[in-house]
């Protein structure tokens, strides 16, 4: 990137993230719950689609002024997922610090991601018609203390999140979330995120991570591309898809820290082989009860603990060395678990839960002679658990599939769609149906270098809140900036 593309970057930065906020989260346009007289529909498509073209508008600025041709950098991107906080260890591309002059041969990262998204309720859920709007910034620090303090194999690292956004699951009545942005309250939080040393031996053989860290980055992570040495064989991103299943399994929301509610713990991971691992993790588990511990600054040590494993393996698959990989794991949470029922004197109760979980993405066919990486994949989620009382999802399973670079000269664009159905947990009275489908397909534009935009649609036939309307149908325009 030149420089003068990273002054535009950073342009676009400081002023997405204001503008965004001023004319999306300050519009509030929903259905009184208390009745009244619903707001018109199209001035509430109005103030969407005004406020989706600034968006796209501040967007295109800085393209207008690049020539329209592919550099080398341009024709090895990759697609990126639908929301980069959630799954990718280091999420921004460290173009904040070199524009501030740390060089990454220096030892020191600083970068992020900054995702907004728009929402309208075309028809179903809890609220017709009603426009929400989220957006995420973050931003990460890391240092590497073997070139900068001579400490062999040992990093630090943190960062610091920002969310502001409104309750767009809540609106749709979907209860394991078609907007993977947007989770608990409160909606508006500024948090530590991360705060973690890694200390590596043996060559990476052995990593021990220790502190507040996201654990959906080391466990169920579908979306991670699978390790090989060339290229080409890569598989960009298994996903781009934007609903909470991608970036953890429904049956263990709930209890697995991960966005936006890091924790802290410590993860263990002994790779003998890049074909081969295995990972142990234990972690505050007081997120079983409801506690926000992304808001947490400090450890919380009680009996409420959580703690998981995983082991995996990938392969390249036929004489075109079609890369796959695939994991299976198991939980436990520890702690009294209650559930207040519609019966006040019934209250259930279950000392703990555990579950189990397994995950495959796999190249279905790899496109050739036109230098870029392009193909289709696929990837597979199961899960099931033994909750009685909080849990979200007793049963998970998840499909999808996602082309890659399939338009010439354009590497980085992808589309795709998924099916996530969760057998929902029967125990919680407020739900209308036994399960909840998700249905969403999308399609992401680069629209320059680390900038994306993306359209997408979800649609539910069955929500699971009783008191949302069937079927639920949702347009999304998302904006991705990695900086």
């Amino acid at each position: 990137m030149t420089p003068a593309a990273s002054k535009q970057d950073m342009i676009v930065l400081l002023s997405l993230y204001p503008v965004t906020f001023l004319c999306g989260v300050r519009v509030q346009g929903r259905i009184p719950r208390g009745g009244g007289k619903p707001p018109f529909w199209p001035a509430l498509l109005l103030r969407s689609v005004v406020s989706m073209l600034l968006l796209n508008w501040l967007a295109w600025v800085p393209c207008l002024a690049q020539a329209q041709t592919l550099s080398e950098a341009d024709t090895t991107s990759s697609a990126i997922a639908g929301n980069p906080a959630a799954v990718n260890v280091t999420p921004g591309t460290g173009e904040l610090g070199r524009l501030l002059g740390l060089q990454p041969e220096g030892g020191l990262h600083l970068g992020g991601v900054l995702v907004s998204n728009g929402n309208y309720l075309i028809s179903g859920g809890n609220q017709p018609g009603a426009t929400s709007f989220n957006n995420l910034l973050l931003a990460d620090f890391e240092a590497d203390l073997d070139r900068l303090a001579h400490i062999p194999g040992a990093s630090f690292g943190t960062a610091m999140l920002r969310f502001d956004g409104q309750a767009s699951n809540q609106d749709a009545g979907v209860v394991t979330g078609y907007n993977g942005l947007t989770g608990a309250p409160p909606l508006q939080r500024t948090e530590l995120y991360e705060l973690w040393w890694r200390q590596s031996f043996f060559s990476d053989g052995l990593v021990v991570r220790i502190g507040k860290t996201v654990p959906t980055y080391d466990f169920n992570n579908v979306v991670r591309p699978v390790p090989v040495e060339e290229l080409s064989l890569q598989i960009p991103g298994v996903s781009g898809l934007l609903y909470t299943p991608i970036f953890v399994n429904p049956t263990i929301l709930g209890v697995l820290p991960g966005y936006y509610n890091s924790a802290y713990g410590v993860t263990t991971t002994v790779a003998p082989s890049r074909q081969f691992y295995a990972s142990w993790g234990g972690y505050d588990g007081n997120g079983a009860r409801g506690v926000q511990t992304g808001l947490q600054a400090t450890p919380t040590f009680n009996a409420y603990k959580f703690q998981i494993g995983e082991t995996g393996t990938a392969w390249l698959l036929g004489p075109d060395n079609l890369p796959g990989s695939a994991a299976i794991g198991a939980w436990d949470q520890t702690g009294t678990l209650t559930l207040s029922t519609s019966t006040p004197q019934h209250e259930i109760s279950q000392n703990g839960t555990h579950g189990v979980y397994a995950f495959a993405s796999q190249r279905l066919w790899r496109g050739g002679g036109d230098g870029q990486a392009s193909g289709m994949s696929g990837f597979l989620q199961l899960g099931i658990n033994n909750s009685r009382t909080t849990m979200f999802a007793t049963r998970y399973v998840g499909v999808g599939l996602t082309a890659f670079g399939m338009i010439p000269n354009r590497p980085a664009d992808s589309f795709g769609a998924g099916l996530a159905w969760s057998g929902l947990n029967r125990n919680l009275g407020n739900r209308l149906h036994p399960d909840e489908a998700l249905i969403q397909v999308y399609d992401q534009i680069q629209v320059f270098d680390s900038f994306y935009l993306q359209p997408t649609l979800t649609f539910s036939p069955d929500p699971g809140e009783k008191t949302a309307h069937a079927p639920a149908a949702v347009f999304t325009l998302q904006s991705t900036i990695l900086f």
